[in-house]
């Protein structure tokens, strides 16, 4: 098996996966700002490390994964000045600043669950480190990488790259070409450097959110935020830190330059960024109307559906693509996933059925066998290469042919030994379920299901065929079709 490896956003290569501390891995992922419904592009870079999670963990990996939740200091614009997105919304909604934060955290725990993703080992919160954000700023002072000016502190670009920093190195910025970019903004002028940006914010008198410190009544700055919950709980150095390529500058740009002053070391080993999703080749945003939230594709509900699609329909779709490409939203794609996703879960459904059988007359098919041990190789060599989640979905494809010849008759477990068509039954079931996390998804409960087609292996020996179209035609509507196979009835998901 091929060693795992990563594309390292830092080094612009695919690393060979070294933790620090191994079987341990530590893993941080910068979550949502929680002033508002998850929209789908987020939701794409929190099923990326999902997925990153479930594979470690398949693989033999303890991995402590934490993803924190942003609840104060993002400010509108993503810059150093503005409202705070959270308490900008509690003034429009006329409610408590940590009400907002409630709502719409219940709402992306919801979300996250619909699309079965597992939860993080630790969620913090940027309200709940206040102690070590106002420590880490004060450090910062003291080793001259920080500065106080009007009650706000912010970060030394300048000093940190003379003591042999390199800011811009993630993103590939050039200091110079930075500040040539920089406008002055309203409020710059008490920074030393347009570029120096904010550790702790001094607040306005309209500002609802804050916290004394002994710079003053303020809050955090939304890059420091990520620095010291990921520190608390990973250490100085870690593992992975992932989060979506709109991150990556100023976001994680600022959170190495921090870590790096705080600590005297690079806090992070490897840098992973999902890509962004389009619609019809356009990017999704909210002023051009294609931006769907998840609950407008469940139901179907957005002008630019033409359908319902299911969570695991789409969770399906993403993995179709590679993390790092963009994706792009169609009905056309969309409907092609949900077509490929029931033939994979009928694959499962009927995988999970299948009994090994010796048979002496059956002579052992060692071509068949040696494809199901090189599609179950492939997988994991998929995987290996920077979690390449399409190849491997292509391998377990591959794998549900053999599943059906033996559903229906067309191969008998005997041919291919039962070493193999138990690795063939337990991988299969493994790489959707544990390594991918595909779930089957149903319509109504299988005793109901199971019932009517009793029902329906009644009616057909008695030759009852208007009472046979009516089963039919309850299956159909149920999204199944019956399955009148020689050997056996069964029903399945219609593809």
């Amino acid at each position: 098996m091929q060693p795992l490896k990563l594309y390292n956003t830092l080094t612009r290569q695919k690393d060979l996966f070294e933790p620090i501390n191994a079987p341990y891995v530590g893993m941080y992922v910068c979550g949502p700002t929680v002033y508002n419904y998850v929209h789908l592009g987020n939701v794409r870079t929190f099923l990326t490390f999902d997925t990153l999670f479930r594979y470690l963990t398949h693989i033999g990996y303890k991995v402590r994964y934490v993803r924190n939740l942003t609840d104060v200091g993002h400010l509108v614009g993503d810059g150093d000045e503005g409202e705070d997105k959270i308490g900008r919304m509690a003034k429009l909604e006329k409610l408590e600043p940590m009400e907002i934060v409630q709502r719409y955290t219940n709402d992306f725990h919801k979300v996250m669950e619909t699309f079965n993703a597992l939860s993080p080992s630790i969620e913090p919160t940027a309200t709940g480190h206040m102690v070590e954000q106002i420590e880490a700023v004060r450090q910062l002072i003291d080793q001259g990488l920080a500065y106080e000016s009007n009650g706000s502190v912010y970060f030394d670009i300048q000093a940190y790259n003379q003591n042999g920093g390199n800011y811009g190195k993630l993103s590939g910025r050039i200091l110079d070409d930075l500040l040539n970019e920089t406008r002055e903004l309203d409020g710059q002028s008490e920074k030393r450097n347009p570029l120096d940006f904010a550790l702790w914010k001094n607040a306005s008198p309209e500002h609802i959110m804050r916290w004394p410190s002994p710079w003053g009544n303020g809050f955090p700055g939304w890059h420091l935020e990520c620095t010291c919950m990921s520190t608390k709980y990973l250490g100085s150095q870690f593992d992975i830190h992932g989060g979506g390529m709109d991150l990556k500058f100023p976001h994680h740009e600022c959170e190495i330059a921090q870590g790096s002053g705080l600590n005297g070391r690079e806090p992070v080993r490897y840098w992973m960024h999902s890509n962004m999703l389009t619609v019809n080749g356009q990017k999704m945003s909210k002023s051009l109307g294609n931006s769907f939230l998840p609950a407008e594709l469940f139901a179907g509900s957005h002008p630019l559906l033409e359908q319902a699609y299911s969570p695991m329909t789409v969770r399906f779709f993403m993995l179709q693509s590679h993390y790092r490409s963009t994706l792009d939203f169609s009905n056309e794609a969309l409907k092609a996933a949900q077509k490929g996703y029931k033939r994979l879960i009928n694959g499962l459904r009927v995988v999970k059925t299948l009994d090994y059988a010796a048979n002496d007359e059956a002579a052992a098919d060692q071509k068949k066998q040696d494809d199901i041990r090189k599609s179950v190789q492939g997988f994991y060599d998929a995987m290996n290469d920077d979690l390449n989640t399409a190849v491997a979905l292509a391998n377990l494809f591959n794998m549900l042919k053999y599943v059906n010849m033996l559903y229906m008759n067309q191969l008998q477990p005997a041919a291919l030994g039962e070493e193999v068509f138990t690795l063939l039954k337990e991988s299969f079931v493994t790489f959707i379920e544990d390594a991918l996390g595909l779930k089957e998804e149903t319509s109504e409960g299988t005793g109901v299901v199971e019932g009517m087609l009793m029902l329906y292996r009644q009616y057909k020996e008695q030759k009852q065929y208007d009472k046979i179209d009516e089963v039919r035609s309850y299956f159909k509507q149920q999204g199944l079709v019956i399955k009148d196979m020689k050997h056996r009835i069964d029903w399945a998901y219609e593809e």
